[in-house]
């Protein structure tokens, strides 16, 4: 795992093959092409993927039909004077699934293959979510250090023009103390924007499934952040859509339609199976054929244990689905309402930068005609710096909301959709066994 890199060869054969990658510049690691990378590498997709083959191979068992069992017995009369007083004697049990239970075993198993595969959907998803949080903190991060390393340009000239008006006695030893204190603040800024670049980073390379140095010098392209807006029919249609067609509520639909099943199994178990035994002997020189039939008597239970079971995993599995429906509901309810809120955030801080970039114009007009002086100047650039701080945050805290609605709603916003299955494990294991 520490040798993973995103120059891998088979990687790189697997992004090349992938239509979202046809129209993305060679060698641009966008959005969609971390995502690719994150579910070619990241183990979460080989887990979901070796829970389907379980399933896979569980109807095989579910649908198999049972050995019939091979009796041999015999015996030698001691007191005959007859040397050929043998017994000898072969049956065969032959059992007999009644009442469609073999169906109902094939039924189950089908509906958890069908859920096991929508689960692979599921981590698709939440890896895909990973990877665009770990995406949008670690823009935000680089946007920040680049407006703090200009507020401290700026800070830093201020702090060198009021030091040489205190040597002349043109400003207080107080007014330049207070600057540099705004220095050293905007210092630790930067500072704390680096770590958190560092830290962005590092949860981009988890959420791939690749080591922290894998990133070490590879660009990232980050124009999927302001391309990306909501779904332009609104949210109200696509929320009920997310209700009924999540990977994860469909999954749990087939995990209700599994109890059922299995229901139906336990039901049809309180009839006994029926085992047949035809046999044939050989006693003392005479051929003896004969049949026999067995089968359990249902008299001190008729399997209402096993059936009271099934009922109460039936009405648990419907509880976990209407329980995953509230919370989608709530997810979906909750994103759109952040979404909203820090959209009128962001106007409001969009109209607050476009008046200080008005009022720092008019300032650099008065510089120009020499009607105001250096120290007013970089002061007023350091307001503006800070306005598009506060406008960067508002940005950071919408695109963070579009991403959380992109994830409740399981639609794609910020690029287009990823396959939620992939065949990079599957390359993984041949590349094992070879």
């Amino acid at each position: 795992m520490e040798q993973r890199t995103l120059a891998d060869e088979r990687l790189q054969e697997f992004l090349r093959l992938s239509p979202q990658t046809q129209t993305s510049s060679a060698g641009a690691w966008d959005l969609e092409r971390l995502t690719l990378a994150a579910l070619y590498f990241h183990p979460d997709l080989e887990v979901a993927q070796s829970r389907l083959a379980v399933a896979q191979a569980a109807i095989r068992t579910a649908a198999q039909r049972p050995n019939p069992g091979l009796t041999i017995d015999g015996g030698f009369n001691a007191t005959s004077a007859n040397p050929t007083a043998l017994t000898i004697g072969t049956a065969i049990n032959l059992l007999l699934e009644l009442f469609g239970k073999r169906g109902h075993r094939t039924e189950q198993a089908e509906a958890l293959e069908a859920a096991a595969r929508h689960d692979i959907a599921t981590a698709g998803w939440e890896v895909r979510g990973r990877v665009r949080s770990a995406y949008i903190d670690m823009w935000a991060a680089s946007q920040r250090i680049a407006l703090s390393a200009r507020q401290l340009e700026f800070q830093e000239q201020l702090v060198g023009f009021l030091g040489r008006r205190q040597v002349v006695g043109e400003a207080s030893g107080l007014d330049v103390s207070r600057e540099r204190v705004n220095l050293d603040r905007y210092r630790l800024a930067e500072r704390d924007a680096e770590r958190d670049l560092a830290t962005a980073r590092a949860a981009l390379a988890t959420a791939i499934g690749v080591p922290a140095d894998a990133l070490q010098g590879v660009a990232i392209d980050f124009g999927a952040i302001p391309t990306a807006v909501p779904p332009t029919e609104g949210i109200a249609p696509l929320r009920r859509q997310a209700l009924t067609g999540r990977s994860d509520i469909v999954s749990s639909l087939k995990q209700y339609d599994a109890a059922e099943a299995a229901l139906r199994l336990q039901i049809a178990n309180q009839f006994p199976n029926l085992t047949l035994g035809p046999g044939y002997t050989y006693d003392q020189g005479d051929n003896k054929f004969s049949l026999s039939a067995s089968a359990d008597l249902p008299i001190f239970n008729q399997n209402q244990g096993p059936i009271a079971e099934a009922v109460a995993r039936r009405r648990l599995s419907a509880a976990n689905f209407e329980a995953l429906q509230a919370t989608v509901l709530g997810a979906v309810d909750r994103a759109s309402a952040d979404y909203q809120a820090s959209t009128r955030s962001l106007e409001r801080a969009e109209a607050l930068l476009s008046e200080q970039t008005a009022r720092q114009a008019r300032t650099k007009r008065l510089f120009d005609a020499g009607q105001i002086d250096h120290v007013t100047l970089l002061a007023g650039e350091l307001e503006l710096a800070a306005t598009e701080l506060e406008r960067l945050l508002a940005l950071t805290n919408q695109r963070r909301a579009l991403g959380a609605i992109e994830d409740a709603l399981q639609q794609p916003i910020f690029a287009p959709a990823s396959p939620p299955a992939t065949a990079g494990p599957t390359l993984r294991s041949e590349e094992r066994s070879e």
